[in-house]
């Protein structure tokens, strides 16, 4: 059984930053595509961004694009988010993901293990 579990969420102004963790359980991390989503209140979990287990390819909505980063340590099976100029627009929860894959995965039902989410809220 997969566990994953995220942290690093909090409450920001305007145009701060904020890095997410997710620490995953998995033997083989590096086998393992990794994913971040969120979820605003009343709205559809959605795709942020992924990065393949070599961390080589990643993979971003165009909402975040130029303004958040994945990366990942697969010697710490931990996987990143770096979020900067952070915008009230990006309050949500933002949840953790992993599926056994060596490409890409950008919808939330080819994931096949989630977190619990950590809350991220952006005052204006």
């Amino acid at each position: 059984q997969v566990l994953l579990v995220e942290s690093g969420g909090g409450l920001v102004q305007t145009g701060g930053s904020l890095r997410l963790s997710c620490v995953a359980s998995i033997r083989t991390f590096s086998r393992y595509t990794m994913g971040w989503f969120r979820q605003a209140p009343g709205k559809e979990r959605r795709f942020v961004a992924a990065i393949t287990g070599s961390g080589i390819g990643t993979s971003f909505a165009d909402s975040v694009k130029g303004r958040f980063t994945i990366s990942r340590d697969n010697a710490r099976n931990t996987v990143y988010l770096q979020m900067n100029s952070l915008e009230p627009a990006d309050t949500a929860v933002y949840y953790c993901a992993a599926k056994e894959s060596n490409i890409i995965l950008t919808t939330s039902r080819e994931y096949s293990s989630w977190g619990q989410g950590t809350q991220v809220t952006v005052s204006s």
